[in-house]
């Protein structure tokens, strides 16, 4: 099989690893990628916003299968023009990836179906929104409606942070993606991310995991786009996974369908598990960054297949088999993120990879033959263990090696497993 992968991130490099080990695989392609992507494919300098040029090399190559890891081609509907060009590939059209483009569409469409989440409220002038915090009162979560890389979230834990964030989005922080504003309820309970795949009629569950949203120890600072994850994530029960598939993935399946817009991809619900059980805070229509980066450590299967069986509607077909060994993953980022950052800084040592270690690269360039830092979050090191903590700890040995003076990275990632395992 002939395969283009679409992106540059650290979830790409994680796909483009696994997605390396198929014995299906006969050309490898990916547009841009990145050097941690240049070890397992051929690089292509593609503009991806152009849908007609990824078409024309698609194409030009015979490329049978596209998998897209980022959203933004989600929801600027390259999928659709790949499909329509009879290119099979793996993600939602623009219609089911506003699941991931509006928050208010998800909302509203949890709203229609019964699915457990948040009150909430949509608004696109400041001062109704105002107001409505100050009747509701804090903590209360402010959102950009639109795709604001992981950053357009604030949990206001006093009103007068809520009324700040709602300026934030309204005066330009996040461009046309605050536009419109979701304020709604604030969920208490344990956040834990859960991944299934869809091919608009079957539904595959996959693995958990649990992300660390903000950027300091202890959950301190303000949200970024992950500093780090683990997987599996032990408040998922079985028992919380069969409740999450009936009361929340089944239903958006079914009313996705009903609405006109089957959903073809995969489903990563980010979640908080209650008092009352799980209830969604917001769908992603890609694989979690970082998240993706220990869903593919764990999993055993081989990815191809069952990519191509969600985007040919033969998901029924193929099963996912995991390792019950546990993958952490810590980000290193450019000192200054979720704010400004310097750009290009000199990496000068990553370690090589071990059977139950890898380094995945994120935002990394080479210039001028040097490896250096591009991006906020740069690179995602990740390793097992037989349980959390063993994983954690192999996680940040292999962290202490990089050589890279700009980096840093929360200390604590994995730790609500770590006290569980140790408790």
């Amino acid at each position: 099989m002939k395969v283009l992968l679409i992106g540059s991130g650290g979830r790409e490099h994680a796909l483009a690893w696994k997605i390396a080990q198929s014995p299906l695989l006969e050309e490898f392609y990916a547009a841009p990628g990145n050097p941690g992507i240049a070890d397992h494919a051929t690089l292509v300098s593609l503009n991806v916003e152009d849908h007609a040029a990824v078409i024309a090399f698609a194409k030009e190559k015979a490329i049978d299968f596209v998998v897209i890891g980022p959203e933004a081609p989600l929801v600027a509907g390259l999928a659709d023009d790949l499909r329509a060009a009879g290119i099979a590939t793996f993600g939602p059209s623009k219609a089911a990836a506003q699941l991931e483009g509006s928050k208010g569409f998800t909302k509203d469409l949890c709203a229609r179906y019964d699915i457990p989440t948040g009150a909430y409220q949509r608004f696109k002038t400041a001062e109704p929104a105002k107001q409505y915090v100050r009747e509701q009162g804090a903590p209360i979560v402010i959102k950009a409606d639109g795709l604001a890389a992981g950053k357009g979230v604030t949990v206001a834990m006093t009103e007068t942070e809520a009324l700040a964030a709602i300026d934030e989005c309204f005066d330009g922080a996040f461009g046309s993606a605050g536009a419109e504003v979701v304020v709604e309820a604030f969920l208490d309970g344990e956040e834990a991310s859960f991944f299934c795949l869809s091919d608009g009629k079957t539904a595959l569950a996959l693995a958990t995991a649990q992300d660390h949203k903000r950027v300091g120890d202890g959950d301190t600072g303000p949200n970024t786009g992950g500093m780090g994850a683990y997987s599996p994530a032990p408040v998922m029960t079985a028992a919380m996974v069969e409740r999450t598939m009936k009361e929340i993935i089944e239903p958006t399946i079914s009313g996705m369908a009903k609405d006109g817009n089957p959903f073809s991809g995969v489903f990563f619900a980010g979640l908080m598990i209650t008092a009352k059980g799980p209830e969604l805070i917001e769908y992603n229509v890609r694989f979690g960054d970082p998240e993706c980066q220990v869903l593919m450590m764990r999993l055993k299967s081989d990815l191809l297949p069952i990519l191509y069986a969600t985007a040919t509607g033969t998901l029924d077909k193929v099963e996912a088999e995991w390792r019950d060994d546990a993958a952490l993953t810590v980000v290193l980022a450019s000192k200054g993120y979720p704010g400004a950052y310097d750009k290009n800084t000199p990496i000068a040592h990553i370690p090589d990879a071990r059977e139950e270690a890898k380094v995945f690269h994120a935002g990394t360039a080479l210039k001028d033959g040097r490896l250096v830092a591009t991006g906020g979050r740069v690179l995602n090191v990740t390793a097992f263990g037989k349980n959390v903590t063993e994983a954690q700890a192999r996680a940040y040995a292999l962290t202490d090696k990089v050589e890279w003076e700009n980096g840093f990275c929360r200390r604590d990632i994995g730790w609500q497993a770590v006290a569980r395992e140790k408790a």
